[in-house]
């Protein structure tokens, strides 16, 4: 099944639900169809043997971290802020929010992350977003399956963070799609990769404070034409790559509700650690 559209263009992640010979044949084609991908995994391995995701050292299984990697990377856990999903040095209760989430309370429910984006993770997260990497999004996939599973389990839709048609042509995959288009296929909840459109090119957000990201993307969102009824009452799963100051999530949850989504949270792969004081 290739990936073409907004979602992508150019990358193949193999047979969606529905599609290749256990769909057709029924069960009987299981078993064969398993042996199948098996032995032609051994001669892939044997061929090209996997590599860890972030230092290309060898490892066991495709899609897999070394053990020293595995240390370095910082997975983010409870306790965490019950709205923007920052960590906390200590438990302060199961709903306890960021001093930042009770000033300004963000227009989505609750955003959530696999780990930390920082000098550990930072070439793993570049070079499936920048590199071509995109054999990782299936591994990726999991990790933030399991990060959102609560956020997974209350979903109705996953949107993805779309790219401007300019910048997907010029990178020829949205990065951001490639892990809903994965979640998608884990949970069973289904994805809408066009519903949301990117109306013009925004500049880079990267030297840009937390208020000047709010007024670089204002307005830079908006629901494709006649999808609108598609999301009345509907509650939103929105899928990015890294959450930094959380402005571009927040334009995006803002036009879904004003569209009619009954609620939005967020799930992204990374997301930057701020001091409260850089994220007023």
């Amino acid at each position: 099944m290739a990936l073409g559209g907004a979602a992508g263009a150019m990358v193949d992640l193999g047979p969606g639900p529905g599609e290749g010979p256990a769909a057709v044949g029924g069960q009987g084609w299981r078993r064969p169809a398993r042996a199948l991908r098996r032995g032609g995994r051994g001669l892939l391995d044997l061929l090209l043997p996997p590599q860890c995701l972030r230092c290309r050292a060898a490892v066991d299984v495709p899609g897999r971290l070394c053990a020293e990697c595995w240390r370095e990377v910082d997975f983010l856990g409870p306790p965490l802020c019950e709205g923007c999903g920052r960590p906390f040095d200590f438990h302060l209760g199961s709903a306890a929010r960021c001093i930042a989430c009770l000033r300004r309370p963000p227009s989505y429910g609750r955003a959530r992350a696999v780990l930390r984006y920082d000098d550990a993770s930072r070439g793993l997260i570049l070079g499936f977003k920048h590199g071509d990497r995109t054999e990782s999004a299936g591994a990726f996939g999991g990790w933030m399956a399991r990060a959102g599973a609560e956020l997974l389990r209350e979903a109705d839709l996953l949107v993805p963070v779309p790219l401007h048609r300019w910048r997907l042509l010029s990178r020829r995959y949205n990065q951001s799609a490639l892990l809903a288009r994965r979640l998608a296929r884990i949970s069973g909840v289904p994805y809408a990769p066009d519903l949301l459109r990117r109306l013009r090119a925004t500049p880079s957000q990267g030297g840009l404070d937390a208020r000047e990201r709010r007024r670089n993307v204002r307005g830079a969102f908006g629901v494709a034409p006649g999808q609108g009824p598609r999301l009345a009452g509907l509650r939103v799963l929105l899928i990015d790559d890294v959450l930094t100051t959380g402005a571009t999530v927040e334009a995006c949850a803002r036009c879904l509700l004003a569209a009619g989504a009954g609620g939005v949270d967020v799930l992204t792969l990374a997301r930057v650690v701020r001091p409260e004081s850089d994220r007023l």
